[in-house]
């Protein structure tokens, strides 16, 4: 007697019993495509749908701001200069990884390079509290550079 399994309501054979594929697969015609009725349900998976009003809301607090913002800025032309060069810089970035992408095993080695950063990134500035308080002194004193406040 084969030992049989039941996974979602479907019986599975267990490893080394002779079962015929028949069995195992289930019968639909070559004609007609598979539909989704004929997926294996899945009872675990629930999704409940909910409606918030407040995403609404602070989506339009946020076009508000960015209006308000915006007419605020006196040099309209430069922050479009801005925004246009940070699109071709992002559009030149993306091409020049895809082409070191192509190079057979650079990519290997600049995983390797970069975990190796990841990992002495947080044990230099993320394992111990002090160098934690460091890190958030640096990047205060960098916003305060930024800002023009310092």
């Amino acid at each position: 007697m084969a030992a049989t399994a039941l996974l979602g309501g479907a019986r599975l054979a267990a490893v080394g019993a002779a079962v015929p594929p028949s069995v195992l697969l289930p019968r639909r015609s070559m004609s007609s495509p598979l539909r989704f009725q004929d997926a294996p349900r899945l009872s675990l998976l629930r999704v409940k749908a909910s409606s918030d009003d407040t995403s609404a809301a602070s989506g339009d607090e946020l076009i508000a701001d960015l209006k308000a913002k915006w007419d605020a800025v006196e040099n309209k032309s430069t922050v479009v200069t801005y925004a246009g060069g940070a699109v071709v810089a992002l559009w030149l970035t993306s091409v020049i990884v895809g082409a070191v992408n192509s190079v057979p095993l650079l990519p290997k080695i600049m995983e390797l390079v970069g975990l190796g950063y990841t990992g002495w990134f947080i044990y230099r500035y993320l394992l111990f509290k002090e160098s934690r308080k460091e890190l958030a002194d640096d990047i205060e004193s960098l916003k305060k550079r930024i800002a023009g406040t310092e």
